[in-house]
């Protein structure tokens, strides 16, 4: 290892919390920045079901850290919203009310800001009220929404100028057709780098750090191939894939076109971890930056702004009421990144589109990014199944060629799987990310035959990337939303507990 390498791994730090005086200890001596990230809180606005995260809790350490240094900066990377029933009943007010209580500084949209259209994401990103929007790669036919959104901002801190950019994913597969009419997207990679060799060379910027929603490694362009094929970019803060990259483990220093390290960050989701990123002002190009994570846990409840509880508890009151509505029973723990949800909601699909086609449909598909929450053994409640499915999708029965459904798989395999009903078995190849067997009721896919397929609107329109879905026509739709559909079944069992089967149907 180098030894510039060595000083990377000596300098990236996980630590539960720092005081007041620690922090002022840490180059005491030198001038220096302070970035505060966040991304994909996800509408976490109070604790998980398993009492982490928090914005009361995120606020402490926020203020804690701005009590102890000259110069901070808090950035948010996208998806602030979408995820609990803080903005299923509210779309994003709640939220953009925090960003202001907590100060953010500097912010980027995510794909879930498009989530009800973009009349309502006007609305939300115009009422704060000292955030700076950033998006160097989206265009605006709105010229309210144009003038919003800055292409870069160029901070001067003693004498330094660091400029910051935002990178945004392309729509298209990912965001709701009809949900961003009127966004004009750039090449995310051809925009970064332009503008980050602008920034150094016109702007005479000292660091440039991109603040990113696309992902780590998943669809292009991520972070990791923003960094390798960027020769001006010294920071990518990201968001987007919920991937929690952390300090010390190799993942976050990625080489650029030059060979020169990259620092790459990113907190997972639901405002669990906060990343700190510390810039010695006097020696930008010689230190690298220090990276650290703090947890957001319990043992910040003695010094929560109490303050903020007046703000938050008119919209706590919609919260609780949905989540005190009992509707049914589940007869054993279903987490959301297990078989046994997927496997449930998957086979639900199936039924309702038997129930809307009048004839039980081939096989059921349904992705598993749309679950967002776990369901408890024992008595589920209304807001449980909404935040559960917190999206406004709806159940569609189409017909699609064996041909395209065979691709269709492959693009669940890409993803690690996808959920499929209890007639159907895949497995892939972990490697290829290829299916490499495919059985509906025991029979492998036949290219020529056309299947009915049951699933939500969001895929059935090329949402998550599948396209493949789109070359069918549509033969029914429900009326209601998906969490309404699954409400209405759940308590149509008349308290019999919900039993899916926790076996794994795409498997490697």
């Amino acid at each position: 290892m180098s030894p510039y390498k060595e000083r990377l791994m000596k300098r990236t730090l996980y630590i539960p919390i720092l005081g007041a005086a620690a922090l002022s200890a840490l180059f005491a001596d030198a001038e220096k920045l302070v970035i505060l990230q966040t991304n994909d809180t996800h509408s976490q606005l109070d604790p998980t079901e398993k009492d982490l995260g928090g914005i009361q809790r995120r606020k402490v350490l926020v203020d804690s850290i701005r009590s102890a240094e000259k110069n901070v900066v808090l950035v948010d990377a996208g998806d602030a919203v979408q995820g609990t029933l803080f903005f299923t009943l509210y779309g994003g007010e709640a939220e953009m009310k925090m960003m202001d209580a907590l100060g953010y500084d500097i912010a980027i949209i995510g794909n879930h800001d498009f989530d009800n259209g973009m009349d309502a994401l006007k609305k939300n990103v115009s009422s704060t009220k000292g955030v700076e929007w950033l998006s160097t790669n989206y265009e605006f036919d709105d010229p309210q929404l144009d003038s919003i959104f800055a292409p870069y901002k160029i901070l001067d801190i003693d004498g330094r100028r660091i400029a910051f950019m935002g990178i945004n994913l392309d729509p298209k597969g990912m965001i709701a057709e009809g949900n961003y009419d009127g966004v004009h997207y750039l090449d995310g990679l051809k925009a970064a780098n332009a503008t980050a060799w602008a920034l150094k060379h016109n702007e005479k910027a000292d660091m440039v750090v991109a603040v990113t929603h696309i992902g780590y490694d998943e669809v292009p362009p991520s972070d990791k191939m923003l960094a390798a094929s960027s020769e001006d970019i010294d920071i990518i803060l990201g968001g987007h894939s919920h991937t929690v990259l952390t300090p010390g483990s190799g993942m976050e220093w990625l080489d650029n076109a030059d060979g020169k390290p990259v620092l790459v960050t990113q907190n997972g989701k639901s405002g669990l971890l906060m990343t700190q990123v510390t810039i010695d002002l006097d020696s930008i190009g010689t230190l690298p930056p220090v990276y650290k994570q703090y947890d957001i846990t319990n043992r910040l409840d003695a010094r929560v702004d109490q303050t903020l509880d007046t703000v938050l508890n008119p919209y706590r009151k919609g919260v609780a009421e949905l989540m005190g509505q009992k509707i049914g029973r589940a007869s054993y723990e279903l987490k959301y990144d297990e078989p046994g949800l997927l496997n449930f909601v998957s086979d639900f699909l199936l039924m309702r589109g038997e129930e809307l086609l009048g004839k039980r449909p081939d096989l059921a598909l349904a992705n598993k990014g749309s679950l967002r929450r776990g369901l408890p053994k024992g008595d589920i409640t209304r807001g449980e199944i909404i935040s559960m499915q917190p999206f406004a999708n709806k159940v569609v029965v189409i017909d699609v060629k064996g041909s395209e459904l065979a691709k269709a798989f492959d693009i669940m395999a890409s993803r690690d799987g996808d959920g499929v009903s209890a007639n159907v078995e895949a497995v892939y190849d972990p490697v290829t990310k290829k299916c490499t067997s495919i059985l509906i009721d025991g029979r492998p896919i036949d290219p020529e035959k056309t299947y009915t397929i049951s699933t939500i609107d969001y895929l059935a329109n090329g949402g998550d990337y599948m396209e493949p879905l789109t070359t069918g026509s549509k033969l029914a739709r429900s009326e209601e939303i998906v969490y309404d559909d699954l409400i209405t079944y759940i308590k149509s069992l008349k308290n019999k507990p919900i039993n899916p089967s926790r076996k794994e149907r795409m498997h490697r």
